[in-house]
């Protein structure tokens, strides 16, 4: 039988993964508005689970803090989603 505490994150692990998708979010241009209307809201639900059980917290923690040398996000379990709902503001 598998241990289930390796699937469920902690509390801590939740926290640090919400914030990492909102600068995420932030970073990439995301209009908050359009992605919570993608699919009645369903796909920001998604969304926050992929985020919820991501295993690329470093990468993601990284490629925030390395502002200038930043290379693709394609790391992201939800970058298609969050280019999808980049505001088009300049």
């Amino acid at each position: 039988m598998s241990d289930s505490r390796l699937l469920w994150p902690t509390r801590e692990e939740l926290r640090r993964r919400y914030e990492l998708m909102d600068r995420m979010m932030e970073e990439r241009g995301v209009d908050i508005l359009a992605a919570l209307r993608v699919d009645g809201g369903l796909a920001f639900i998604e969304a926050r689970a992929k985020c919820r059980y991501c295993r690329h917290e470093g990468v993601c923690r990284h490629w925030l803090a390395s502002e200038g040398q930043r290379g693709s996000s394609d790391f992201c379990p939800n970058a298609a989603f969050f280019r999808s709902c980049a505001s088009s503001a300049p």
